[in-house]
């Protein structure tokens, strides 16, 4: 791994990553049309370490922008259909028993898709909570442990879960504490006009373009361990905190927000905000992030980390515009 001790090293490390990731930018634009924020964020997620949560109605790229993420940055990915009947078993992998020719019996783990470097849940509140939590549970350890025997997930190690927010029936809503595991909530919308239009004439066309690896595992490794070295100041560290702890109903930072909030983003919330921003600024060619950075991450960093209340929602107030007043009155 590069020695980031020294300021020197640092720029050029960080110089070098800035051109990598230009170049991964550039691979996806390719393939997703319209979706600029969206890839942002997504790639910002990963890049940071983390895992994301694609929330969306069907037909936005949500698939392919996973296969497509895989493919340029060079990572192995693997995709599951959640379903009501899928076992955590069918996930994680088992033991099965086999018997040699000299008829001696002996366990054999087969291991399941999630020993991959990028997963992608689709759908994954159609899972039962057992299931959920086997899936999550890997997510936060890095391993799984089967009949007793520990196996180490292959790294870097992420996962894209997706959500459709409008076809709720016989779905399992994630708990809020697993919420909680992943670093980014992204909410993908409709594309515009023209981004839809290129859309429709380059997947209809018989002409394609496929992305190309622009990246692989270690040098996504390596751009990891420099977000985590990159200088953060004081006054945006304050920031963070202020932001995160003004979420919460109880502190009644914000009173006019106290009857809004149910409850309120926690610490890991200011932990994914600083990663967050740091990485942003790095894709944005930038060797620090500023208190933009942090306006423009608060609503996906803290989107699954807060809950309404029923007054809220009767009034029509949503979670974002609750993130939006929070930042008025943080930031101004």
């Amino acid at each position: 791994m590069t020695d980031l001790t020294n300021d020197e090293t640092m720029v050029t490390a960080a110089e070098t990553a800035m051109s990598k990731l230009a170049a991964v930018r550039e691979e996806l634009g390719k393939v997703i049309f319209g979706q600029r924020q969206v890839v942002d964020e997504t790639l910002i997620s990963v890049l940071a370490g983390g895992h994301a949560l694609l929330v969306g109605v069907p037909g936005l790229a949500k698939t392919r922008l996973a296969q497509s993420l895989g493919t340029v940055l060079g990572l192995s990915e693997k995709r599951v259909q959640f379903t009501p009947d899928l076992m955590p078993s069918d996930i994680l992998g088992s033991e099965i028993l086999d018997e040699d020719e000299q008829g001696r019996r002996s366990f054999r783990f087969v291991r399941g898709p999630i020993f991959c470097q990028l997963l992608m849940a689709d759908e994954i509140n159609r899972a039962s909570p057992r299931t959920q939590a086997a899936l999550l549970q890997a997510m936060q350890e890095r391993f799984v442990t089967i009949a007793g025997q520990t196996h180490p997930l292959p790294t870097p190690f992420h996962v894209l879960a997706t959500q459709n927010p409008i076809e709720q029936e016989g779905t399992y809503p994630l708990p809020e504490a697993q919420l909680d595991r992943f670093l980014l909530q992204v909410n993908i919308d409709y594309p515009d006009e023209e981004a839809e239009r290129r859309m429709m004439i380059a997947t209809t066309s018989g002409q394609e373009t496929s992305p190309v690896t622009a990246l692989d595992a270690e040098s996504l490794i390596a751009i990891q361990a420099l977000v985590r070295r990159m200088p953060v100041g004081q006054k945006l560290v304050d920031t963070i905190l202020a932001l995160v702890r003004a979420g919460r109903p109880q502190l009644k930072i914000v009173s006019d927000l106290e009857n809004l909030i149910a409850w309120g983003p926690g610490p890991r919330a200011s932990q994914a905000l600083m990663l967050a921003v740091r990485v942003r600024a790095l894709i944005d060619g930038r060797l620090a992030p500023s208190i933009e950075d942090v306006k423009a991450l608060a609503a996906p960093v803290l989107r699954h980390r807060m809950a309404t209340t029923f007054g809220a929602r009767a009034e029509g107030i949503s979670i974002d515009m609750i993130i939006e007043r929070l930042c008025r009155h943080v930031i101004g």
